[in-house]
């Protein structure tokens, strides 16, 4: 991939400030290099009327997928701009076709702003949780997987279920289940969208056995 622009943590984030030039021969892809993309900056209203804010980034062609990000917890420095994340909105438009939406939850700030509210727990976090699937939805973007990370991973389990017609699948990244009740897991045995756990081996929260035992409610977890 020849056509890359490079920024550093301290620019702000704002997609009119990418400039991409052609390299004469092929360019290695650096730690903070940002691939081509179309990034749009949005924002969401939630039913209680909070202002959220995110980006979108969308390849230059067709969308074979989308991914619809939720990020760890932000008391413990979770927010849109979590480094996977990150990574992912700057690689996967131009590389895989793929576009990803990251957006902060309610309280959370990044360079991109900060979305109004106040942490609440994972409970509050459902009217943000609805407005983010609502533009996804209206965007109609296709082939959309759910992504959690940490936190993130709860607000999907807990609240993805009822929306099945909606996404096609979703992906949990070390998910420690502390907020989700086996009610709540319960519900994915109700539906049929696949479900992938990717849980670290050494994690802090919840390791391999652990997670073998609580996802063994619901089957199909892979």
């Amino acid at each position: 991939m020849s056509n890359t622009a490079d920024i550093t943590r301290e620019q702000e984030f704002d997609p009119a400030r990418y400039v991409f030039s052609t390299a004469a021969e092929p360019t290695p892809i650096k730690a903070r290099t940002v691939l081509p993309a179309r990034r749009e900056n949005f924002t969401v209203t939630t039913a209680d009327g909070k202002r959220l804010v995110g980006e979108l980034a969308l390849p230059e062609g067709e969308v074979k997928a989308t991914l619809v990000t939720f990020h760890p917890l932000p008391t413990h420095g979770g927010y849109m701009d979590s480094h996977v994340y990150k990574k992912a909105s700057f690689r996967l438009p131009a590389l895989s076709n793929i576009a990803v939406l990251r957006f902060n939850t309610r309280g959370t700030s990044s360079i991109r702003g900060t979305s109004e509210g106040v942490f609440d727990g994972g409970f509050a976090e459902k009217k943000d949780f609805d407005a983010i699937l609502k533009f996804v939805r209206e965007r109609a973007l296709p082939n959309p997987w759910l992504v959690g990370w940490s936190f993130g991973t709860e607000l999907v389990l807990k609240y993805a279920p009822e929306y099945a017609n909606e996404f096609t699948g979703a992906i949990l990244l070390s998910p420690p289940l502390h907020r989700v009740h086996p009610a709540e897991l319960d519900e994915w045995n109700k539906i049929s969208n696949p479900l992938y756990a990717l849980v670290p081996e050494h994690d802090d929260y919840l390791q391999p056995p652990a997670a073998r035992e609580r996802f063994a409610a619901v089957p199909r977890t892979r």
